[in-house]
């Protein structure tokens, strides 16, 4: 194998793939990444077994070849070489010691044979559908972090992607909290697909998506196993979780006693300034919303949280509010992660009582609703 590149080419490809390799696992060949020529291009690839990222670089391929090498290692020592050219070489003995010369440096590192390397899935048959990278980003990232982390509930930690005529709805759920996203796709789907993509998947396609300007190909297997994501010079192949995900339109309650209408940068900073006070509370933060004392007058929602150790705080924003006046109290991490999400400058708070879950509607964007648990509380 003989292979020669720009040095910033290959740290690119390194940094899109790098993070897909394994870091503790009882497979040392998924710590590794593998190079190869591939019809005219480097070809880079590293996977952890639940999902693989392979990316093609414009090199010049004088002699075609493959190898894995530790993935760490390649792409630190990588980075940092000048940005010349980068002349990388496998011995015409067969030996598996990837040589590399870049200006004045040289390094030889010691590979492993490409046979050894896992195959990646290849998704050929099932639903094609492609949509906007914008779109896609964004409903990524106001659905992934509702996502479990607790791997005994596994159909929770991924995210549910169901594809039906021109619509792709994102849902995560962590038994706490639901987001639910809806994005137009760019062609129809036939019936209705359910997939449950690994959250983990979805946020290292968010990730590598940041530069990418095309629309993104989506390929879902016949089986419901394997799921393509196909950008500009990467691809990424997710396993998907198995099972059935939780029928979580019954979780969203469809009318409310209260709503408020408040700035979301408000709300955020006083929700931050009384998660300061919650940490030894539990993380509780409590809402009451309040109609204001005349028809002229704005009402407002106080935000507060209260530890017997250190003291309390409550910070007043102003709102606009309908209905009953209320009380609600939320995991204040959960308030921090959703507004700290949401582009929007205003969002609708909606609940009918103290115990029953809170709605969130970003104003101007119908295709996102949030909603919370409460957590209960001596008022």
């Amino acid at each position: 194998m003989r292979i020669s590149c720009l040095q910033e080419n290959l740290n690119r490809g390194l940094s899109l793939v790098g993070r897909a390799a394994a870091t503790r696992t009882t497979l040392p060949i998924t710590n590794h990444v593998m190079l190869s020529s591939d019809q005219g291009r480097l070809k880079l690839v590293s996977t952890n077994l639940e999902m693989a990222v392979s990316c093609w670089v414009g090199a010049k391929i004088d002699e075609e070849g493959s190898v894995t090498i530790p993935a760490k290692l390649l792409t630190e020592f990588v980075a940092t070489l000048p940005n010349d050219k980068i002349d990388m070489s496998l011995p015409a003995s067969g030996a598996k010691t990837l040589e590399l010369k870049c200006a004045r440096f040289e390094a030889r590192i010691s590979g492993v044979d490409a046979k050894e390397f896992p195959p990646i899935p290849k998704v050929d048959d099932g639903i094609t559908v492609k949509v906007e990278i914008g779109l896609l980003r964004q409903a990524i990232s106001q659905v992934v972090f509702a996502a479990g982390t607790d791997e005994s509930r596994q159909i929770l930690t991924g995210v549910c992607a169901e594809f039906e005529g021109k619509t792709l709805t994102l849902a995560a759920a962590d038994g706490f909290r639901l987001a639910v996203y809806k994005i137009p796709l760019a062609s129809t789907v036939e019936g209705k697909s359910v997939a449950i993509i690994p959250g983990r998947s979805l946020a290292e396609l968010n990730r590598l998506a940041g530069d990418q300007e095309e629309e993104v190909e989506i390929k879902l297997n016949a089986t419901k196993s394997q799921i393509l994501f196909r950008l500009k010079d990467v691809e990424i192949v997710s396993q998907l979780v198995q099972g059935n995900f939780p029928q979580y339109n019954q979780l969203i309650p469809q009318s409310f006693n209260t709503r408020a209408l408040v700035d979301v940068g408000q709300f955020l900073r006083a929700t931050k300034t009384a998660s300061i006070f919650a940490r030894d509370g539990s993380g509780i933060v409590r809402l009451i919303i309040a109609n204001g004392e005349s028809d002229i007058t704005p009402g407002k929602l106080s935000v507060s949280a209260r530890s017997e150790e250190i003291g309390e705080d409550t910070g007043e924003i102003d709102a606009v509010v309908q209905g009953e006046e209320a009380k609600i109290a939320f995991n204040g991490k959960y308030l921090m992660d959703l507004l700290g999400a949401i582009k929007e400058q205003q969002v609708a708070i909606e609940m009918n009582t103290p115990s029953s879950p809170g709605v969130f509607k970003p104003i101007g964007n119908e295709d996102y609703i949030h909603v919370i648990m409460p957590m209960f509380v001596q008022w």
